[in-house]
């Protein structure tokens, strides 16, 4: 009898735990097990290493009983991510390798029917708990765009199973995969100039990336409020290294499909933008295994939903707890997976269903019991979680004006977002938005008369605390954004006057 083990890891949600690949070569009948609670992939790749071995000529111990054992025997395993450590643990154990030559490496991949190595999901984790462990890994060549994420690392890239074991045995060396230099360019995603009007949402928009708050922009069709929302990924400062290899791990995880060809675009923030129909497992996340959703591929990035309240109440009420807390759990029969969802939230919506309402009740067609129909679908919770509510009108007197080439903003903008987030982190440690209730009281502390004025506001208007709480922190961001040490009564103003829904609802509800 003869023993090898082989080291390969699973994938956990975002996590990447280790699998030891413990392959048995006994006397006995022929025959080939995998144990270790494989999935139906795991258990098919009995065929493909056995066809995968003899097309690269190496030999198949055929007259053996095989037993390969994917240890923690508790841990699910899904995919074909473990052929290539199968394979390499069978020839280690045949004695067609050394046992030394694969002790200090990780092995990744799918194996084709002739040896070839195909891509797996979810590399880049896998890849970054490897370099924790200081072992070198062997990936396919289809993942290589996700390893030059990685600057320093030990990994090597193949394109079939004889490679590797030439790699390993010595007489050709695969090379070393080498880090690409990020930059920290800002790809064009339209300037601010482009939208002519709408001063009040411009100004939002500005406000929104300084602090990070969730926006949501009210008025009816074709005032602009998708190129709004398209305008703010150009506003918003590029991530850094830690932010880009977070958002470079969801991608990974999510789907093989979505890794980028230029590793410098890791760190190019997204637009999200899913249809109203999608359904609540394809936003938040989901299935088995556990996929990350819409939101965490939003992660550091926007996430955009055009007319709200044509999507599920179920769907967008799933948002609420990712809104606060920044991740989604997604529990599962004996586990549960963790996705980062620290995401900017921008809506868009028309209150009334006949898409007639320029900013009063008597402009839409449709009667104020309607109007309060469509918008029950939004519930009261999940609008306190957004801190502002743009209108967004219509504008005839902009028609009137003779449009010309404007200079660019968004360069400008978005050298004063950066430094305004920057006096953020270096005096909190955070974003305005992502200030605990706790902290309020220290960064956000108000005078007697200005919290006399935020107090008879928020009774005016029926706001509820969290509302109250979501208020101060953008009164926050709109001092910064004025380099003024306190919050006064002219920003808690500004920020009251971002409330366009809840003064719509206000007079529905007084009909």
């Amino acid at each position: 009898m003869s023993l090898a083990r082989v080291f390969t890891r699973a994938l956990y949600g975002m996590e990447a735990p280790l699998v030891t690949v413990e392959v048995c070569l006994a006397s006995g009948l022929p025959a080939f097990t995998v144990v270790g609670m494989p999935q139906a992939g795991v258990r098919e790749a009995r065929d493909r290493v056995r066809s995968a071995i003899q097309a690269s000529e190496f030999t198949f111990p055929r007259g053996s009983k095989i037993t390969v054992n994917l240890a923690p025997a508790d841990l699910p395993k899904h995919g074909a991510r473990y052929d290539l450590a199968i394979a390499i643990g069978i020839l280690a154990a045949d004695g067609q390798l050394s046992e030394s030559a694969v002790v200090s490496r990780e092995f990744y991949g799918e194996l084709t029917l002739n040896g070839e190595l195909r891509g797996v999901e979810g590399m880049l984790p896998a890849l970054l708990a490897c370099r924790r462990e200081a072992r070198e890994a062997v990936i396919p060549l289809d993942n290589l765009a996700e390893a030059q994420v990685i600057r320093e690392q030990q990994c090597v890239v193949g394109e079939s199973l004889r490679d590797v074991v030439e790699h390993l045995s010595g007489p050709h060396k695969l090379p070393l995969v080498k880090g690409e230099t990020t930059d920290h360019h800002v790809y064009p995603s339209g300037d601010l100039a482009d939208v002519i009007g709408q001063e009040q949402a411009k100004r939002a928009l500005v406000l929104a990336a300084m602090g990070g708050h969730h926006l949501l922009f009210v008025g009816p069709p074709g005032t602009g409020k998708t190129m709004l929302a398209q305008r703010l990924l150009g506003l918003l400062p590029p991530l850094t290294d830690e932010e880009g290899l977070e958002v470079a791990a969801v991608r990974s995880v999510a789907n093989f499909q979505h890794r980028l060809e230029r590793p410098q675009s890791w760190l190019q923030r997204q637009l999200r933008a899913p249809h109203h129909s999608c359904s609540a497992a394809a936003l938040v996340g989901g299935g088995s295994p556990p996929q990350p959703g819409e939101i965490s591929l939003a992660h550091k990035s926007l996430l955009f939903l055009d007319e709200l309240p044509e999507f599920s109440r179920h769907v967008l009420d799933s948002l609420r707890e990712p809104l606060e807390s920044g991740q989604v759990s997604i529990s599962r029969a004996g586990y549960q997976a963790k996705f980062p969802a620290r995401f900017q939230l921008i809506c868009a919506l028309n209150p009334s269903p006949c898409g007639q309402f320029d900013g009063t009740l008597t402009s839409a067609r449709a009667s104020p019991d309607q109007i309060s129909r469509y918008l029950s679908k939004l519930s009261g919770p999940l609008l306190d979680r957004i801190d502002m509510q743009v209108a967004v009108p219509r504008q005839p007197e902009v028609l009137k004006q003779q449009h010309q080439q404007l200079p660019a903003q968004s360069p400008q903008l978005r050298q004063q977002v950066a430094q305004v987030r920057r006096s953020q982190i270096q005096r909190q440690g955070c974003l305005n938005s992502e200030l605990k209730t706790a902290e309020l009281a220290r960064f956000c502390r108000l005078e007697a008369d200005e919290h006399a004025f935020l107090v008879a506001a928020i009774e005016k208007f029926e706001l509820s605390h969290r509302a109250y709480h979501r208020i101060l922190r953008l009164a926050r961001t709109i001092a910064d954004a004025a380099n003024a040490e306190a919050i006064e009564t002219s920003h808690l103003a500004e920020a009251l006057g971002y409330r366009a829904l809840d003064r719509l609802l206000q007079q529905l509800r007084s009909l």
